[in-house]
């Protein structure tokens, strides 16, 4: 337990970043699903719109530092290459 008002002012915020990260991780993850159930079932167009869905959403998570940019941008990189492996 904190010791201090600052070390416990501190523990609350900490508590509260939390919890709402948590949150915006769940949705990124929720998004990435949808993208790797829709190249699941082999149709292009399903699989772009749904990564179309997904890309700004990962976008914005990772401005807001719930995810690192690079993790980001490994994502999306690695959800477009399958989708191209599809229309080939």
């Amino acid at each position: 337990m904190a010791n201090t008002k600052q070390a416990s002012k501190r523990a609350r915020q900490a508590e509260k970043r939390r919890v709402l990260k948590s949150s915006q991780r769940s949705m990124v993850r929720t998004y990435i699903k949808r993208v790797v159930k829709a190249i699941g079932t082999g149709d292009h167009a399903e699989s772009m719109a749904a990564f179309k869905a997904a890309q700004p959403v990962i976008d914005r998570i990772a401005d807001k530092d719930v995810l690192s940019k690079k993790k980001a941008a490994r994502l999306k990189s690695r959800l477009n290459k399958r989708i191209k492996a599809l229309a080939a």
